[in-house]
């Protein structure tokens, strides 16, 4: 990886960050949400964005493992409210849904 390259991934994980729901509609509403899968690393796609690898972003978009975020996603996003963790790549802010399930509790 050219240095770059390390120098946007830190960039990029640095303006990482947990929204929730409502925070993300407007974005939705104006057709910028790209929806992420779990398994696929959201920074990697931020990246691919931030690059215009239009090859990889291709191979996503076919796996349907990225894709842009549609109405029925919207609408069990509005039932469930979960957290996304979300990064901006301008236009768009890639969102990836934050599984409850896979995070480790907080130790006290």
């Amino acid at each position: 990886m050219s240095e770059d390259s390390e120098e946007l991934r830190a960039k990029l994980i640095s303006e990482t960050g947990k929204l929730e729901w409502s925070e993300l509609e407007r974005h939705f509403a104006r057709g910028a949400l790209v929806a992420v899968n779990p398994g696929i690393d959201l920074i990697d796609v931020a990246l691919c964005i931030a690059n215009d690898d239009k090859a990889t972003m291709g191979k996503w978009f076919d796996a349907d493992t990225v894709r842009c975020a549609e109405t029925a996603d919207a609408e069990a996003w509005v039932k469930t409210q979960p957290l996304f963790w979300a990064v901006v790549i301008a236009p768009w802010v890639v969102i990836q849904e934050i599984d409850d399930s896979a995070e480790s509790p907080e130790l006290h």
